[in-house]
């Protein structure tokens, strides 16, 4: 059972039914297709689009399910350029480029199954007119576009060791004097240090470790069965090799799973946290993961690191060790050309190494 998934779906369920009835009839259509994840964020691009359209009076909607396909049949050119500069001008946090042109790929979809799919009872298209179909999209998120842009803000050598050691050693020196800080790393740091390490010897996803249970790890063979996308969006469970310090890491880890978080037999999760006003443990969640990492690697110097980008931290020492084939089926990538972020950034990597060796 995929928990980031049913968690992901009844948050969809949850928003899709403040939404105009053709975005609940998209989603519908879409269902069986993409991920509830996928959908979530398309619903999320929605409630951002409809909520500026009535702010800037595009619509006389009181509230986004009220939004017409009138309200969008009579868009202009201009109306979507100014929400493009919205996206990449607003004041209280601005969206990169890849952003941008995601948001404007979710209402493109939105658009064409309105106007080229779904029909009405005289078997009409619902929308009659497409102004996004007008709306050119550029390929932004090419490989040595993304390895340019993670340069620097990565794990590389010995660093991947170096913040594992950190967390479970070194931040408990930089918070001495905060009582409170130091008491929730006292109780979480060797969670914490196993959950680096895990990722950084085996590169896995954060929704994939957040899905983990007890039952999915074998100590013995360092492996760990992990669901992973295959066609037609289907989960399935495969084995992930990790590394011999994530094997010392994780059976640390194991030892005080139970008692130091009060995690009940019932509970399945491997990495568990308490969350507050509770007693027992229960399944760590995907922010709280994001949001961990994040602590510490603004103290250990590095804040563009997120959890993401130790995934990126391992593929990248993992490739300089084995061929591209080995690191798309570590990954779990659908296909090489999202792995050849790494061959990038090795490029780079390679050449630094060579001169530094060459003025030793």
């Amino acid at each position: 059972m995929n928990i980031q998934k049913i968690i992901d779906r009844r948050r969809l369920d949850e928003k899709v039914v403040q939404m105009p009835w053709f975005v609940q009839q998209f989603i519908d259509y879409k269902l069986p297709d993409l991920s509830p994840s996928t959908l979530l964020e398309y619903v999320r691009d929605y409630e951002q689009f409809f909520g500026w359209l009535r702010a800037e009076g595009l619509s006389a909607a009181a509230t986004n399910g009220q939004i017409t396909l009138l309200d969008l049949e009579t868009l202009h050119m201009e109306s979507i350029v100014g929400y493009r500069l919205h996206l990449t001008t607003r004041t209280e946090s601005t969206n990169s480029k890849i952003t941008v042109s995601r948001k404007m790929s979710s209402l493109r979809s939105l658009f064409h199954y309105l106007g080229q799919i779904a029909e009405d009872e005289n078997f009409y298209p619902l929308l009659k007119r497409n102004i996004m179909a007008k709306v050119e999209i550029k390929r932004i998120h090419k490989p040595k576009d993304t390895a340019a842009k993670l340069k620097g803000k990565i794990l590389e050598e010995d660093e991947l060791t170096e913040f594992i050691a950190y967390i479970a050693e070194g931040y408990g020196h930089d918070v001495a004097d905060n009582k409170q800080a130091l008491y929730a790393y006292g109780l979480n740091k060797e969670r914490d240090a196993c959950i680096a390490s895990l990722i950084l010897n085996s590169g896995l996803r954060v929704s994939e470790v957040v899905n983990l249970n007890v039952d999915d790890l074998d100590l013995t063979n360092k492996l760990i069965y992990v669901y992973r996308k295959g066609n037609n969006d289907e989960s399935f469970k495969t084995p992930v090799y990790f590394r011999e310090q994530s094997k010392d890491d994780l059976a640390g880890y194991m030892m005080l799973r139970q008692t130091r978080y009060q995690t009940p037999k019932r509970e399945k999760a491997l990495f568990v946290a308490i969350p507050n006003g509770n007693k027992e443990g229960k399944r760590m969640t995907k922010r709280a993961i994001q949001a961990m990492i994040i602590k510490y690697a603004k103290r250990f110097g590095k804040p563009y690191l997120t959890v993401h980008k130790l995934r990126h931290s391992f593929a990248t020492d993992y490739y300089l060790q084995n061929d591209i084939y080995k690191t798309k089926e570590q990954l779990g990538h659908a296909s090489t050309e999202t792995t050849e972020v790494y061959a990038h950034l090795t490029d780079k990597t390679m050449s630094e190494a060579i001169e530094r060796r060459a003025s030793s």
